[in-house]
């Protein structure tokens, strides 16, 4: 293994409410561990593991310790960018209509994709990112 990202943790104030969330946005599961406040995220198919190699990473979500972060707050720790297959626009409006706010809109960079992040219903930054440009050409080129 050579130092790569294998994991990814959302905290939630409300764990229930962010595991509805992520479930209808994305179609991520979770299962908890036992009466633990944490619950492991499965993202998909072809989400590497401990022991094989993939193209994403599987996560957890954990019980929030402290408040929530206050809107316009600075980042406080990483967060998470998510490659959609399919339209970017349609994915950042539904979360819009999950609840999530918006923190920057969905824009196209060149040679990138497009871009944008929501807020989640409690705070957690969360991008989202299609190699398909607003026009339908590939950002790659």
């Amino acid at each position: 293994m050579a130092n790569l990202v294998v994991h990814f943790e959302i905290h939630a104030s409300e764990p229930q409410v962010l595991i509805d969330f992520y479930s209808r946005l994305l179609g991520w599961t979770f299962t908890q561990f036992g009466d633990m406040p944490y619950w492991a995220i499965d993202t998909g198919e072809g989400a590497a593991t401990v022991d094989a190699p993939g193209q994403g990473i599987n996560g957890g979500l954990t019980q929030r310790r402290g408040p929530r972060p206050e809107p316009g707050a600075p980042v406080n720790g990483c967060n998470v960018v998510v490659g959609v297959d399919g339209d970017v626009d349609e994915v950042f409006r539904t979360g819009l209509e999950l609840g999530a706010a918006e923190a920057l809109p969905l824009s196209d960079m060149q040679g990138i994709g497009r871009v944008g992040y929501l807020l989640d219903p409690d705070g957690n930054v969360l991008g989202l990112i299609s190699p398909v440009l607003s026009d339908g050409t590939n950002a790659m080129g």
